[in-house]
């Protein structure tokens, strides 16, 4: 209920409006709202790598160095400082695919390259089954 302070004549309208129903007609709207809305469902599936059984030996100290692939402001693709083409890129792939223990794939965009090319990159690794890819940041 609103409350008059001071004086007051008699039949004199009052002046102030109550907003306590409007605060808890307000609140209740809010309420429903809320509940009604349907949940948020949105999933980014990512396939990340599981932690190695505890069982599992330690990894072999005789490691290949990393194949270092690295894609120009241009768009071209160099296979460890050597210009390749697409086709060529792929033979090398599966040549490493094929090794007892893969080497890792380190992937070296120019800020300025193309996304298709390194998508197309990142592809043909996971295309020949090369396991271990990683992308280092362009310059």
């Amino acid at each position: 209920m609103a409350m008059a302070v001071g004086e007051r004549d008699e039949g004199e309208p009052l002046s102030e409006i109550n907003t306590t129903p409007l605060i808890d007609v307000m609140l209740v709207l809010l309420i429903m709202m809320i509940v009604t809305l349907p949940p948020q469902r949105h999933a980014v599936k990512l396939d990340t790598p599981l932690p190695p059984p505890p069982n599992q030996p330690p990894p072999p100290d005789d490691m290949p160095d990393p194949v270092r692939i690295m894609i120009g402001f241009d768009n071209q693709i160099s296979w460890m400082g050597e210009i390749v083409d697409r086709n060529s890129l792929d033979s090398r792939m599966k040549v490493e695919a094929k090794r007892d223990i893969q080497p890792e794939i380190h992937i070296e965009p120019d800020r300025q390259a193309q996304y298709g090319v390194v998508a197309h990159v990142m592809a043909a690794a996971q295309r020949n089954g090369l396991k271990k890819m990683g992308v280092i940041g362009g310059t």
